[in-house]
């Protein structure tokens, strides 16, 4: 089958699960009164953003083919989402809360380079604060991937030590005033952050920032009120007390990353891959619908720890037989660790961050202090897919967290 063809399926298979998630209507909508309205309200956005380059790395400062600095950025957005009925009751927890599927390209002043990027981002949103009926002010975050970059070639693109691979991550944060126009538009417009990085799979791995103006305007395809209004006709609360309880997270993870080391001053890079197994266990007080907090036992076995080179005696005229990268013992490269959690809980994803410490660990590259930030998409009702990345003290990229969870004790009210 051809690549075309799997991504469409692909496209058509995830945006029939989010049409068909309306089959929960008679869970978001116990009593009667609320029969004739749509339990989903979905929408559909189109929007740009045209953007400033944060100059993080050389590269981007002028050191490239064109020598000159490299700060602008523009990107076209389509974007599908389904919003829950103001009326539902999960509509009224999560109030404005909506999720979808997007779709981005990207333009850079040094195309030939860099490349233009293509991403494909699953995206979750909601409303901070009601300005008035008509205004609201706005939150979204975007996680995807990015193709149709131009990574480092030695001989063809010798200059861009900013990405190594076709591949990368995309993640986003923006915050936006959504204004409703008529019964079916609204127009949205605000600032965002971007980065773009393949999570240390490859080198080099400088990744790529940039902060946006976001505008667009939003097509409400079967909109019957204004969601922002109050006192809708027959209006009820359908909000249970939350029972506050102890959850129970289990977290197996594995990815893969590449790995460096300073050897007489100069950064080397291993050309070989290293795999990195771990596990979380979190105890999390969950305090409402939309919080939680708690802490983690981390362990982690990271087969790129402590890693080192030595030097070799070449005689004159003698071709460079290159640098071999050695590993420590596997005790070498054992970590067990504990960290701080919160999670910010909505329907279908919970995202989360983390700050801890290595407890117990072989030295070298584990110690300090470590940070995580997660994506739980939920599978079940007690199981989630695990989508992490590690820093160390704050600033250096370690490595992918990519696994499975179950949750234990899991008594979060069903909507």
């Amino acid at each position: 089958m051809s690549k075309t063809k799997i991504n469409r399926s692909i496209l058509l298979l995830t945006i029939l699960f989010f049409w068909n998630t309306g089959g929960v209507r008679s869970q978001l909508y116990p009593d009667s009164v609320y029969s004739d309205r749509p339990t989903l309200i979905h929408r559909l956005e189109i929007g740009g953003r045209p953007g400033y380059i944060i100059p993080t790395n050389k590269f981007l400062r002028g050191e490239n083919e064109q020598s000159r600095p490299i700060r602008y950025a523009f990107s076209s957005h389509l974007k599908y989402a389904f919003q829950f009925h103001p009326d539902s009751r999960t509509g009224q927890i999560y109030r404005g809360a909506y999720q979808g599927i997007g779709f981005a390209y990207y333009n850079f002043e040094n195309s030939r380079e860099i490349g233009n990027p293509k991403a494909a981002y699953l995206f979750q949103g909601a409303t901070l604060a009601e300005i008035t009926p008509r205004l609201s002010f706005d939150y979204e975050w975007n996680f995807g991937l990015s193709t149709g970059w131009n990574p480092y070639d030695y001989d063809k693109n010798p200059y861009n030590g900013m990405v190594g691979s076709k591949v990368n991550a995309y993640m986003n944060v923006n915050f936006y005033f959504r204004y409703l126009l008529s019964r079916y538009f609204d127009l949205i417009y605000g600032v965002t952050f971007t980065h773009f990085s393949n999570g240390n799979t490859k080198f080099p791995n400088a990744g790529l920032n940039a902060t946006d103006i976001k505008a667009g305007i939003t097509y409400n395809i079967n909109r019957q009120v204004n969601y922002l209004s109050q006192g809708l006709p027959g209006y009820t609360s359908l909000i249970r007390d939350f029972p506050r309880h102890i959850s129970y997270d289990v977290v197996l993870f594995g990815s893969w990353r590449r790995k460096g080391v300073v050897f007489d001053g100069e950064p080397m890079a291993s050309p070989d891959k290293y795999t990195v197994l771990g596990f979380n266990i979190n105890p999390m007080y969950n305090l409402g619908y939309k919080l939680r907090v708690g802490a983690s036992l981390d362990g982690v076995y990271d087969s790129s720890a402590n890693i080192y080179t030595e030097n070799y005696i070449i005689s004159y005229g003698d071709p460079n037989p290159g640098y071999t990268f050695y590993k420590p013992a596997a005790n070498k490269q054992l970590a067990l660790g504990l960290s701080a959690r919160a999670e910010y809980v909505m329907p279908y994803f919970d995202v989360g961050v983390g700050i801890g410490a290595n407890l117990l660990h072989g030295g070298g590259d584990l110690k300090g202090f470590y940070q995580i930030l997660a994506l739980k998409i939920k599978v079940t009702r007690h199981s989630f897919i695990h989508i992490g990345y590690n820093l160390q003290n704050f600033d250096t990229p370690n490595y992918l967290m990519l696994g499975l969870g179950l949750r234990l004790n899991n008594q979060h009210p069903r909507h």
